[in-house]
C-alpha cells in the first residue's frame, strides 16, 4: 500500500520508529506524552511505535514522573544492551578498537601499536593492519562476552579519502600512508570472523571525529562546524547540519607556502609538512633540538611542548622549540583563517592526540593569527576551542556510523542471508537422487 506522497505504509512505519528512537537517544528519558510534540506523531503512532519497540527489547521503561492531577508517566529509554557496535580508529601511531552498547559506554578495549620508526610502507603495510584488526576484534567480543550476532556494525576510522564500489565496499586512499585503493572493507570481511549481516562502516578519521564532537561533544548546539584532528598528521571535517555526517576535508594539504617542505604526500608546502606532529618533531630536530630517541610520536612532542614550556619556575624555555613551535602557531593560524572564509563556521573545534596536547599551550595565539588572517565579519562570528572527548573520540565517532544507519532503518537489523549448502550436505543429496 503506498501512501498519498508515494512512501509505501512499511515506509513511514520505519521513520516513525526512526523518529521516536533518535528522540529517546538524545533525549530520554521521556513519556509517551512527550514523545508525541518531540517527534511531531500523534499519540496513538507514538503507542503504536512504543508498543513495537519495547516487544523488541531496543526499548525499555526507566522509572516514571508525577503528572499533574493524573497517575505517574512512565519514562523510556533505549536499552543499553539491546546492541552493540565496535569502534575503531586506524591511526597513525597505533590502531585502537573499542566496544559500545547503545548507551556509548566502553564495553572492551584493545590496542595495538604500530612501528615507530622504519619505512613507511612497513609500518602500514594492509596484512598487518587487517590482522590487527581481526586480533583486536575478537578480543574485544571475548572480553566483554558479547555474542558477534548482536553487533549492529562495525565503524571504522582511516586516513585518507573513502570510496566506494559495488565489487569492493569501502576502498580507501591513503596517499600519507601508501595506501593506494585499498579495498579495506572486502578484506575485512575476509578476513574477521563474523556474521556476514553484520555491516562495516568505514569513513576518514576526521569525519568520525566530527560526527562524535557534533553528537556528544563540544559541537552541540552549534549548526555548523569544522572539526580539525591534529595527529602525525592533519585532517579537518566540515559539518552543515548538527545532526548530519559532516564532509571530510583534506585541509592538511592545503598549499601554506609555494615551493616550500616536502609533504609525506609528496607534495611541497602543505600545512601537514609544518603543523603535524611528524613534521613538527623533524622541524625540531633540524634546527638543531634534540627529540628522545626511541620514543613514539606522542612522547616526543610531550618532551618537545615541556622543552619550550617548562613547568618549574626559573626555568628557562629551550629557544629553539619555542621558536618552531610559535612559527607553527602561525602557519595554524593562517590554516584556520582559511576555514573561516571558505566555510564561515559557527564553531571551529580542535581534536586528535597531538590537537588536544598543542591546543592547550598555544591555542590562544593560534586564534590571534587566525583572526588576523581572515575576514573580520566572518571571524568574529566564529568561536575557536579544543574538543571535550579527548583523544579517543575518533573510536566514538567510528562506534557511531553504524548506529546512524541503524537508527535510519527503524532499529532493525539486516536480514542474515541463509548460508549455501556445504560440500558433504551437497555430496549427500546427490547419492540419495542418484539411480
Amino acid at each position: 500500500m503506498h501512501a498519498r506522497s508515494g512512501r509505501t505504509v512499511r515506509d513511514l512505519r520505519r521513520e516513525n520508529r526512526t523518529a521516536v528512537l533518535r528522540r529517546l537517544y538524545f533525549d530520554g528519558p521521556m513519556s509517551r506524552l512527550t514523545l508525541g510534540p518531540a517527534t511531531g506523531l500523534s499519540s496513538g503512532s507514538v503507542s503504536n511505535v512504543v508498543a513495537e519497540l519495547v516487544a523488541e527489547g531496543l526499548v525499555e521503561e526507566a522509572g516514571s514522573v508525577d503528572s499533574a492531577g493524573g497517575r505517574p508517566r512512565t519514562l523510556l529509554r533505549i536499552s543499553p544492551g539491546s546492541g552493540f557496535m565496535i569502534g575503531v580508529d586506524i591511526g597513525e601511531t597505533r590502531i585502537r578498537i573499542e566496544l559500545f552498547d547503545l548507551a556509548l559506554t566502553e564495553l572492551a578495549r584493545a590496542e595495538r601499536p604500530l612501528a615507530s620508526s622504519g619505512p613507511r610502507t612497513a609500518r602500514y603495510d594492509v596484512d598487518l593492519v587487517v590482522a590487527h584488526l581481526r586480533e583486536g576484534i575478537a578480543e574485544v567480543l571475548r572480553t566483554a562476552e558479547v555474542p558477534a550476532e548482536l553487533l549492529l556494525g562495525v565503524g571504522v576510522g582511516v586516513p585518507g579519502i573513502v570510496a566506494r564500489t559495488p565489487e569492493d565496499g569501502a576502498v580507501v586512499h591513503g596517499q600519507t600512508v601508501d595506501w593506494d585503493a585499498v579495498p579495506l572493507e572486502r578484506l575485512l570481511r575476509e578476513s574477521v570472523e563474523l556474521p556476514a549481516s553484520v555491516p562495516y562502516r568505514i569513513d576518514n578519521g576526521a569525519k568520525t571525529l566530527g560526527q562524535a564532537e557534533m553528537w556528544f561533544g563540544a559541537g552541540r548546539g552549534a549548526r555548523s562546524a569544522v572539526v580539525v584532528l591534529f595527529g602525525s598528521g592533519v585532517g579537518a571535517c566540515v559539518v552543515t547540519d548538527p545532526m548530519g555526517p559532516g564532509r571530510a576535508l583534506e585541509w592538511g594539504h592545503l598549499t601554506v607556502r609555494v615551493r616550500g617542505r616536502r609533504c609525506r604526500c609528496g607534495s611541497q608546502g602543505c600545512l601537514e609538512a609544518y603543523a603535524g606532529a611528524e613534521a613538527l618533531l623533524e622541524r625540531w630536530r633540524e634546527a638543531g633540538g634534540r627529540p628522545p630517541e626511541g620514543t613514539d610520536e606522542e612522547t616526543a612532542l610531550t618532551a618537545m611542548l615541556a622543552a619550550a614550556y617548562p613547568a618549574g619556575a626559573g626555568t628557562a624555555p629551550d629557544a629553539t622549540a619555542l621558536a618552531v613551535l610559535e612559527e607553527t602557531a602561525e602557519f595554524l593560524g593562517a590554516g584556520f583563517a582559511d576555514l573561516i572564509n571558505l566555510f564561515q563556521p559557527e564553531r571551529i573545534l580542535v581534536g586528535g592526540w597531538a590537537g588536544l596536547q598543542l591546543g592547550t599551550r598555544f591555542l590562544e595565539t593560534v586564534t590571534g593569527y587566525a583572526r588576523a588572517y581572515a575576514l573580520r565579519y566572518p571571524a568574529s562570528r566564529t568561536g575557536i576551542g579544543l574538543g571535550t572527548l579527548g583523544p579517543e573520540a575518533v573510536t566514538v565517532g567510528a562506534a557511531l556510523l553504524p548506529l546512524v544507519d541503524f537508527f535510519a532503518q527503524g532499529g532493525r537489523r539486516p536480514e542474515t542471508e541463509p548460508a549455501p549448502p556445504s560440500p558433504a550436505w551437497q555430496t549427500a543429496l546427490r547419492d540419495r537422487v542418484s539411480p
